[in-house]
């Protein structure tokens, strides 16, 4: 089942889940984020919000005298008392928590797949929420639930779709488990609803009026603001912690750059993110979310999986042997029809082994032209930059917009400092090797289709001005093999 053409777009799925689907929490969080800081009726209009529901006040007090927030002081009683002890800010947060957490997980119309879907997203949503809380354990206590709230709705677009369940949720979720491929996934959720989970997000953050510090995480992940940088790390470590599998080496990168934020070891930082996932733990008990917890993974024994040996990333210098011959190869295919398929396999495997790079890919446009997305991936890390490395052309500034634009070849050198402004607006920056990286236009004839890719991720190399020379000279004999297929 599909929805309705009609139905389709993020002002219909705003509309519907605030108004038909989650009003009273749609009600609770508006009330809730209304109230002042400063105003004395605050207190009162906030009991009143929760006095008569005797299982969330009862998962309030639980929370507020948790170790998380009760520091050694006696034991609260009730609500107005906590809020004078803990402050009128942190209790409600923890009441607008217990409230998002009892809407989403009470919903029994959900099939089984729905459901265990849901779960997993709400664990993931709540350990990045604790972990972007400890990420400021050094500043003040407003901001810290600022961010924790911040996280924690994250993705609450996505998590509020799936707690609707109905027959297009499990149309979608059977659909989704039958499409590995992330890049495909999000092109399918766009074409069923109209919208991406992430605008969904910002349309009911919009909506809720929930802050301006969500909105901003939404809209700019890649802003070197410490709390939105901390609530854009936590969600990412998270997330890899919840794979199945785990990447390594993407895991270790956001370790480290968590690592380089505090300005401590990255050693002190992994001891810090196994307390962290403990206390989660606990208190996803004390918020009467227990359900979540067989789905927030022991992140020590996720450590025990990243001190596994892994097979070391090979060097691969300039060979130009190897250049030579693919050269010949592709010469003889400009002079000999071929395949664009072969074109492009033997073009990157020239950039490859002969250029020496750590990684590289054809990026193809998509027919809207709005975004590049990966066709054919070589080297370190392939599967990984095959479904995550998605560039959005939405800035005409950046350097791929640039790329595709001018029809030349590009050459970043450093990322993501001096030129990581105009790089992307997307989270594609994330992907980009720190050294710098290579591009240049795929084109059939004067139509430019997409971009080759290169860059030594792995090794952290620099390159030289005889790698852009040879990247460039297999880019556009490449192109000409291109173009004579097509004629």
């Amino acid at each position: 089942m599909t929805a309705n053409p009609s139905h389709k777009g993020v002002e219909y799925w705003t509309k519907r889940i605030s108004e038909q689907e989650m009003p009273a929490l749609c009600s609770t969080v508006r009330d809730l984020e209304k109230l002042a800081k400063d105003d004395v009726s605050s207190l009162s209009l906030l009991g009143r919000s929760v006095m008569h529901d005797n299982a969330l006040t009862s998962r309030i007090l639980r929370v507020a005298n948790s170790a998380t927030y009760n520091k050694g002081i006696n034991q609260v009683s009730t609500v107005s008392r906590a809020a004078v002890v803990l402050g009128f800010d942190t209790i409600r947060n923890i009441c607008l928590t217990a409230r998002l957490l009892s809407s989403l997980l009470e919903n029994h119309n959900l099939s089984d797949n729905v459901f265990l879907r849901l779960l997993k997203l709400m664990g993931q949503s709540f350990h990045a929420a604790m972990i972007a809380r400890m990420m400021l354990n050094e500043r003040d206590e407003s901001l810290r639930e600022e961010v924790f709230i911040a996280t924690l709705l994250y993705r609450i677009g996505e998590s509020a779709f799936w707690s609707m369940g109905g027959d297009l949720a499990d149309a979608l979720d059977a659909k989704l488990l039958n499409t590995e491929n992330s890049v495909d996934q999000l092109n399918l959720i766009r074409s069923e609803l109209g919208t991406s989970f992430n605008q969904l997000t910002q349309g009911i953050a919009r909506s809720w009026g929930l802050g301006d510090t969500l909105l901003k995480a939404l809209n700019n992940p890649d802003e070197r603001m410490p709390e939105i940088r901390c609530i854009f790390l936590a969600d990412k470590l998270a997330e890899s912690i919840a794979q199945p599998h785990l990447d390594p080496q993407g895991f270790q990168k956001r370790l480290q750059q968590a690592a380089d934020m505090l300005d401590i070891k990255v050693e002190e930082f992994n001891q810090r993110l196994i307390r962290c996932n403990q206390v989660t733990h606990k208190l996803a008990i004390d918020y009467g979310a227990k359900a979540l917890v067989d789905y927030i993974p022991n992140t020590e024994k996720v450590f025990e999986k990243l001190d596994a040996p892994q097979p070391e990333a090979m060097l691969r210098e300039a060979n130009l042997t190897v250049q030579l011959n693919k050269l010949r190869e592709l010469t003889g295919f400009a002079i000999n029809k071929t395949d664009f398929n072969q074109v492009m396999q033997t073009a990157l495997e020239g950039v490859f082994s002969g250029v020496g790079v750590d990684r590289c890919g054809v990026l193809l446009l998509t027919p809207n032209r709005k975004m590049l997305q990966p066709r054919v991936v070589m080297g370190d890390d392939a599967e990984t930059m095959k479904t995550t490395f998605v560039i959005e052309l939405t800035d005409h500034q950046s350097i791929f917009a640039q790329c595709i634009e001018q029809k030349k070849p590009q050459w970043v050198h450093q990322t993501p400092t001096s030129e990581s402004s105009k790089l992307t607006a997307s989270n594609a920056v994330e992907h980009l090797s720190r050294e710098g990286f290579l591009i240049a236009p795929l084109m059939v004839n004067t139509k430019v289709l997409g971009v080759f890719y290169a860059d030594r991720h792995a090794s952290f190399r620099k390159f030289e001005q005889a790698d852009f020379d040879a990247f460039t000279h297999f880019s556009q004999l490449a192109n000409v093999c291109f173009s004579v297929s097509m004629t």
